[in-house]
């Protein structure tokens, strides 16, 4: 989300990550991206790396801003979601990832930034339980004065090959939101955001979409899918990502399964192989479970998860860093497009407000 909202022309001044295999593959990701754009930018860093439990207002304002908040600015984050999701445990704002939810609504409440958007699983939001502690939070934002606004965004919709669905959550100072709008919110008010539209609407269900592929056969590509919602479009020939950094990393295939899985079967739990004219499920990456290539025996690289992320190819992890890291920083994140879009309308909102 961080590239999305930096391309969409925020600067991120402050970010915080415990995880100390993380900061170090971001500093160096972030790095190699910026300086792709701009060689003489500054070494991208994690300014702080505690537990954001213990990390309190004053303090994030002064390494920040100096300790004064300016006029205008924004806080974004992706609290941990495992907890909500229907891969998960569903332990919800009880377990140990689910509470932070609460800690970063928190953090919003006694900040105060201008805007903030909060993103996580669509579970939090379509499951019964789930959603009703979202409701609470809801309302602990609103009596901060802040005005919510809510939405499911798919980035297959946005011209991305993958089916990943997740929460935003944005919400804008009451007296920002009137000036932008031109009235005042109704308390409880929803819909009255501009969100960004789909390139793609509804693009899961609008497509007859290919069936597996017989043992042997080569699919043909269908020529009323749009080429950019096919895997196939981010791994032909044409667009070799193995000659780019991080496009050799991948698992070696020791199992008999490399070679009986048909292209296209993704309904199993495990060892999903893609179809290349088809989207990609959820990449969502964990104990080593990465999706099979369409074509070829063995898993996606890093190279190949980072671009069904929609991650420049500018951005690189370290080649010391462990596959399993690599993999988990990648499909933890925000697709790139989808990041940005959200950027861009909250960008498009304020318009001449911020001055």
């Amino acid at each position: 989300m961080d590239i999305g909202f930096e391309q969409a022309g925020f600067e991120v001044v402050w970010t915080n990550e415990v995880n100390r295999l993380f900061t170090d593959m971001y500093s160096y990701g972030m790095t190699s991206w910026k300086r792709s754009v701009f060689p003489e930018s500054a070494e991208a860093i994690i300014s702080s790396k505690g537990n954001i439990e213990n990390i309190f207002t004053p303090r994030i304002l002064k390494e920040a801003f100096n300790g004064k908040r300016p006029p205008f600015f924004g806080v974004i984050g992706g609290p941990p979601c495992p907890d909500f999701s229907s891969g998960g445990k569903n332990r919800g704002c009880n377990g140990d990832n689910g509470k932070l939810s609460k800690t970063y609504v928190h953090r919003i409440c006694t900040i105060k930034p201008s805007f903030f958007v909060f993103e996580n699983v669509s579970g939090l939001h379509r499951t019964k339980i789930h959603r009703k502690f979202l409701a609470k939070l809801e309302k602990t934002l609103e009596k901060k004065d802040y005005c919510l606004d809510l939405r499911i965004l798919n980035s297959l919709d946005f011209g991305l090959p993958q089916n990943r669905e997740r929460l935003f959550m944005i919400g804008i100072q009451k007296k920002i939101a009137s000036k932008c709008l031109g009235r005042t919110v109704k308390p409880n008010e929803r819909n009255w955001f501009h969100w960004p539209e789909p390139v793609y609407a509804n693009a899961k269900e609008s497509y007859t979409w290919p069936d597996i592929v017989p043992k042997g056969k080569i699919p043909r590509q269908p020529s009323e899918i749009p080429g950019e919602l096919t895997v196939y479009s981010l791994l032909n020939r044409n667009n070799d990502p193995s000659k780019l950094l991080n496009g050799k990393d991948f698992f070696k295939p020791y199992s008999d399964k490399f070679d009986t899985i048909r292209e296209g079967d993704t309904h199993r739990k495990s060892f999903k192989r893609l179809h290349r004219f088809r989207f990609s499920p959820t990449v969502c990456y964990g104990h080593n479970e990465v999706h099979l290539h369409p074509w070829k025996r063995r898993r996606l690289s890093v190279r190949e998860a980072m671009r069904i992320q929609g991650i420049p190819d500018t951005y690189a992890l370290p080649e010391d860093a462990t596959l399993t890291a690599k993999f988990a920083i990648v499909s933890n994140g925000v697709p790139v497009p989808l990041g940005h879009t959200v950027a861009l309308s909250i960008m498009n909102f304020f318009g001449d407000v911020r001055s």
